[in-house]
């Protein structure tokens, strides 16, 4: 069998735009329309969702009643074993103070997950629509629906889905719009940029007019290397300092999960076609894990004046002590009864305290022009690439195996990931 009815028989799998030989075997470009972000069935960016529709199906199965906390789950990376249930409820406490914060009404949730959010803020609110990718997460919150609040099984690219669309009109009113549109803890998630940029742009274009969008829970591109050591060296401490960093660029190399660095965000909020304030907020539990040093939240404010950075109306440029160990370092923690904790938009590893009464917001332009000059790799970590290097020889070999048996299968790299497939 020759090397070019090798690349042919590739060449036919709907995944693959183009072959060509390699170095050392064959190098395949897979379709851009296989890693759209609204993908048709059996595409590539569909089998990313569907794997964490899996996995989440998986975890909600044995989680309790609705209406009980569910923690599920959570698990601390530096030792693999679940984390403290006190300190979840703390995570918890945090995003609902944060949703508060911004007195919201009629709430869409993209990612409710086992409604740990739905059970805290229902009292506060008229109206709720929860969406999840989970069959077993909707079916689970099945009861505790009524006619103001509603869960469909949607995935948040499919914010404008006919099925979210009514369940909006059911239970908030023909034509009323959310005022807060939540994303809590669902962007590591997300498979690349083209993907976050709609769920975005979707979010901003549907919440009501002076609404916010509340991205909670992110982790931070800034901090990735940070993050590798800190596991790394917690799970062989007796390691070298230049074993640990081969092990941690490896570790960051094979992140499954999307980190993304506020600026990138507001870059996207950019396109909306409306003003945009950007408030970026750490999270203030006691505890000092992973959840607490290496993830905030990001509120986007619609149709809101604010000031241009730099400044937060209080105190600037203090370092974070989970982070740092100067002597001025202090944790976002014992920062919390100043005013609103905010994460240094230009440098991760630093704080700001917003004076009472002020927000701490500033407009998405300015912090978009924070990242000028600054690497893209540094400003998120797009987990498709890795993915697609992974999975897409995997699939081909099969094709491979079925097309032509017997024949020796050669090295399979792949080319490029695009990372914006729209």
């Amino acid at each position: 069998m020759t090397d070019e009815a090798i690349l042919d028989v590739l060449r036919d799998h709907p995944w693959v735009a183009t072959t060509r030989r390699g170095p050392q075997g064959v190098l395949v470009r897979p379709r851009p329309e296989t890693l759209a972000v609204r993908p048709r069935p059996g595409a590539l960016l569909r089998e990313f969702l569907e794997h964490w529709g899996d996995v989440y199906d998986w975890v909600y199965e044995g989680s309790p009643k609705p209406g009980e906390p569910d923690f599920s789950g959570w698990r601390a990376s530096d030792t693999g074993r679940p984390l403290p249930e006190g300190h979840m409820a703390d995570w918890l406490r945090c995003t609902v103070d944060l949703v508060l914060s911004c007195r919201p009404s009629r709430v869409l949730e993209l990612g409710c997950g086992s409604g740990l959010l739905l059970h805290a803020l229902r009292e506060h609110l008229t109206a709720y629509v929860g969406t999840d990718v989970s069959a077993a997460a909707v079916e689970r919150l099945g009861p505790v629906t009524t006619p103001r609040i509603a869960v469909v099984r949607a995935a948040a690219h499919e914010a404008r889905s006919e099925q979210v669309t009514k369940a909006l009109a059911d239970t908030m009113g023909p034509q009323t719009r959310p005022d807060c549109v939540l994303l809590n803890s669902v962007t590591q998630c997300f498979p690349h940029l083209g993907y976050l940029r709609a769920v975005v742009l979707d979010a901003l274009d549907l919440v009501a007019p002076g609404g916010t969008v509340i991205v909670g829970d992110i982790r931070h591109a800034g901090l990735l290397d940070h993050y590798c050591r800190w596991v790394e060296r917690a799970k062989d401490p007796e390691a070298d300092a230049a074993e640990i960093e081969r092990r941690a660029a490896r570790r960051a190399a094979q992140e499954e999960e999307m980190l993304l660095d506020p600026r990138m965000i507001a870059r996207i909020a950019l396109e909306a076609g409306r003003p945009v304030a950007v408030s970026a907020h750490a999270r203030t539990m006691a505890d000092d894990t992973e959840l607490t040093r290496y993830r905030y939240d990001l509120v986007l404010h619609a149709d809101v004046e604010a000031p241009v950075w730099p400044g937060s109306g209080g105190r600037d440029g203090i370092p974070n002590a989970l982070l740092d160990d100067s002597p001025e370092a202090s944790t976002p923690h014992a920062l919390r009864i100043g005013g609103s904790v905010l994460l240094d938009l230009a440098d991760p590893a630093r704080l700001a305290v917003a004076r009472p009464g002020s927000a701490g917001r500033f407009t998405a332009e300015s912090v978009a022009a924070l990242a000028e000059g600054v690497e893209p790799g540094r400003l998120a970590h797009e987990p498709m690439t890795a993915f697609v290097a992974r999975r897409l020889p995997e699939v081909l070999y099969d094709h491979l195996r079925a097309a032509l048996p017997g024949t020796p299968l050669p090295s399979i790299g792949v080319e490029e990931a695009p990372g914006d497939g729209r």
